[in-house]
C-alpha cells in the first residue's frame, strides 16, 4: 500500500478507527495506541500488494490488534498481585548482569530517540515518557493531531528499527 494511499485512508477513518478501539478496550490512551499500532502494521504491506477494499482491510488489521491488545491486558492483568501477596513473594529481583545490559539498551534506545528530527523527538517524549494524548500534545505544540500521529509512528518505526539491532 503507498504512503499517499495510507495518507488518505488516514486522513478518511482515523476517527472512526479510534472509536472502535474505545468501544473495543474501554480505554482512550489504548485505543489511540492500538489505532497507531494498526496505521503502523499497515505500513508494512508490500507496496506491490492490491486492496480492493482498504477499509475492510484496515480493519480486519484492527479486529487484529484488539485481539492482541485483549490478550496482552489479560496477561499483564495476571502480572499484578495484591499488597499483601506481594509481600509474601520471593524477591525475583534481577541480578547485576542483567541490570548492566537493561542500562546498556536504555542508553542506545535514548540515542536513537536522540537522531530523530527536533519536532519528532519532542512529540514522542510527550507522548510516550509524560503519557499525554495526541489532543494535548498538537494544542501544546502547535501543530494538527494529524501531524503528532505522524510523528509519532515515524518515532515508533525508528525504535522499532534500532530495537531490531540491539537484539539480533
Amino acid at each position: 500500500m503507498s504512503t499517499i494511499s495510507l495518507h488518505k485512508l488516514h486522513l478518511a477513518e482515523a476517527g472512526r478507527l479510534r472509536r472502535f478501539f474505545q468501544r473495543r478496550l474501554r480505554n482512550r490512551e489504548d485505543a489511540a495506541d492500538a489505532t497507531q499500532e494498526t496505521f503502523l502494521r499497515m505500513l508494512d504491506v508490500p507496496p506491490t500488494t492490491i486492496i480492493e477494499n482498504p477499509q475492510a482491510y484496515l480493519f480486519q488489521v484492527a479486529k487484529s490488534v484488539a485481539r492482541s491488545a485483549s490478550v496482552r491486558r489479560s496477561a499483564e492483568a495476571s502480572l499484578f498481585v495484591s499488597e499483601e501477596a506481594a509481600m509474601t513473594a520471593a524477591d525475583d529481583a534481577p541480578g547485576q548482569e542483567r541490570i548492566l545490559l537493561g542500562r546498556q539498551q536504555l542508553l542506545l534506545m535514548a540515542k536513537a530517540i536522540e537522531q530523530l528530527p527536533n519536532r519528532c523527538q519532542q512529540v514522542f517524549i510527550l507522548s510516550r515518557l509524560h503519557g499525554l494524548a495526541n489532543g494535548e500534545i498538537a494544542e501544546l505544540l502547535g501543530i494538527s493531531r494529524n501531524m503528532v500521529e505522524k510523528h509519532i509512528i515515524r518515532a515508533l518505526l525508528h525504535c522499532r528499527k534500532v530495537r531490531a539491532e540491539i537484539f539480533s
